[in-house]
């Protein structure tokens, strides 16, 4: 039995969901998300509240609830207030900029790294922090990690784009050897 699959979702005044067979559509006053549903999944909507139930009894079917009843809270609460991920820039000359709606990075390569956006998200830029938001969070946290990836944080300086309060652990690097030859 999956606890987290238990619990029902309240729905927000002003977001509507329709149920079409195994697909859920949950609109709102920030958009409209879609959802395919697994089979082993039964998905209803009771007095303002959406329950999740199995089909059948098995492990990877409990697994499926708790997950399919997450990926809907997500969805409600996108549409409601949407989400958003802040990403920080450390290095000399690392710079962020938009160029339309797409965002450019300069981060030490020969070239700029430009990242293009997908529907329903957005850039933002100030100073050495790039914020990148929208209404599906599973979109938001891979443009994120996207971003991320093109310069990851290295150990010895600190330099690279990191998540806004990660903590990146530092090695020490070469130390000079004192001892009895030196």
């Amino acid at each position: 039995m999956s606890r987290v699959g238990r619990k029902p979702i309240l729905i927000p005044q002003g977001v509507t969901i329709k149920i079409d067979g195994q697909k859920i559509i949950v609109s709102g006053p920030k958009g409209e998300l879609e959802r395919k549903i697994r089979p082993e999944i039964k998905v209803e909507v009771k007095d303002n509240q959406i329950m999740l139930s199995p089909q059948k009894e098995s492990k990877q079917t409990a697994a499926f609830w708790g997950l399919f009843r997450s990926l809907i809270f997500n969805m409600v609460e996108g549409v409601v207030n949407g989400f958003e991920k802040k990403l920080e820039m450390h290095g000399l000359g690392y710079r962020a900029s938009k160029e339309g709606e797409d965002l450019v990075l300069l981060v030490g390569f020969s070239h700029p790294v430009k990242i293009n956006v997908p529907d329903n998200i957005s850039f933002a830029v100030e100073k050495n922090i790039i914020i990148v938001s929208g209404i599906d969070k599973e979109k938001v946290t891979q443009i994120a990690a996207k971003i991320r990836k093109v310069r990851p944080p290295e150990p010895y300086k600190g330099k690279g784009i990191r998540y806004q309060g990660e903590k990146v652990r530092r090695k020490a690097g070469k130390r000079v050897v004192t001892g009895p030859g030196a």
